[in-house]
């Protein structure tokens, strides 16, 4: 057998010199790129040109490797080649083992600095402060809807949606002993309980739940606890040192959240784009179909229409829009300049790359 291995692996071994050094060849470029960014004062990250170039691999590619695979190769080529321009900080909501640790990583790959949060609003803060380059948040949930808290402070924000990240979640019950014997409270943060209440309410009704600022301080705190169990990812678990008593308890197998990227950068086109926005209306009737007459008149796609609370007291409400182009190509242009002039609140959260899965 070892006969028949050994020219193999020499081709193999003779392959990765061959890789090695064309990846030196394009890191030395990516520093070269990094000089005339900085003579021209441009961002290190950008998101639509990364964006290309997974696209492009995905046309390309005649396996056998998968095509998830290798964008998940040349994610991490991209990440450790930035690095060599700057390396840029990405605040989350911490501590470290939660989804939206997994989501930064997943997104920028594995050569940035993290910045834990305790909350969405730290993160929003850290972004905005320049603490952080970017930020990355959740916005809404498979199974339990929109992050009003995201909703309200991209409102509220000088910050823009540059990038987005789906990322699966499966949770899990887990405790030091990898049993529920003493176990008085159930910790998660509040969307995770919210995914799980048919199974908790099937299994443990009567242990109390509590919600804190994530899944990850949840997993912290019940490693320190032995009347403690948390719900959170299996990553999470690990990191610090929990067993599982049940695995995959969401009540949606299904079940994923949409991240989005927040900074101060606006993205250029990558002609697979969407466009964020949040509006209101008069309320009055016909308003909200005067309001978006201007997409069927210039042929713009929705993907997404969520409706939340003003809080004036008066019934009125924000709407928060999804439209699949970026806000510079022609048509899109055209609808939203119709949009600004019907609407009673305007403002472009971003247009940025659809997500690449």
């Amino acid at each position: 057998m070892e006969n028949e291995l050994k020219p193999l692996r020499d081709q193999i071994d003779a392959i990765d010199v061959q890789l090695l050094e064309l990846l030196n060849q394009r890191a030395r470029l990516a520093q070269e790129v990094g000089k005339v960014k900085i003579e021209k004062d441009l961002p290190v990250f950008r998101p639509e040109r990364e964006a290309q170039v997974l696209r492009g691999l995905a046309e390309r590619n005649k396996g056998p490797m998968a095509t998830e695979d290798v964008q998940t190769i040349y994610r991490e080529v991209m990440s450790a080649c930035r690095a060599l321009e700057r390396r840029i900080s990405v605040a989350y909501l911490g501590p470290s083992g939660t989804y939206s640790e997994q989501a930064a990583y997943e997104y920028f790959g594995r050569a940035i600095d993290i910045v834990p949060c305790a909350s969405i609003d730290e993160i929003f803060r850290s972004a905005e402060a320049g603490t952080a380059d970017y930020g990355i948040v959740p916005i809404e949930n498979s199974t339990e809807g929109a992050i009003t808290r995201t909703l309200d402070l991209l409102m509220q924000t000088p910050l823009t949606i540059s990038g987005e990240k789906e990322i699966p979640i499966d949770l899990s019950l887990m405790t030091l002993s990898g049993t529920m014997e003493g176990i008085h409270t159930i910790c998660a943060h509040s969307q995770a309980l919210a995914q799980c209440q048919g199974w908790l309410n099937q299994n443990y009704p009567r242990i109390l739940r509590h919600a804190v600022s994530s899944n990850g301080e949840a997993a912290l705190l019940a490693s320190k606890d032995t009347e403690t169990a948390a719900i959170a990812s299996d990553l999470a678990g690990k990191r610090y040192g929990l067993e599982v008593v049940n695995a995959h308890i969401q009540d949606d197998p299904q079940n994923r959240t949409r991240f989005v990227v927040i900074g101060h950068q606006k993205t250029e086109p990558s002609f697979m784009d969407q466009t964020s926005l949040a509006l209101s209306v008069q309320n009055r009737p016909g308003a909200v179909y005067r309001l978006l007459e201007p997409l069927d008149k210039h042929g713009v796609s929705m993907n997404r229409f969520e409706s939340r609370p003003a809080r004036s007291g008066n019934w009125e409400y924000y709407f928060f829009v999804d439209l699949i182009g970026h806000a510079e190509d022609e048509r899109m242009a055209a609808a939203l300049k119709e949009l600004r002039d019907r609407a009673a609140y305007f403002k472009v959260l971003g247009s940025y790359p659809m997500s690449i899965e």
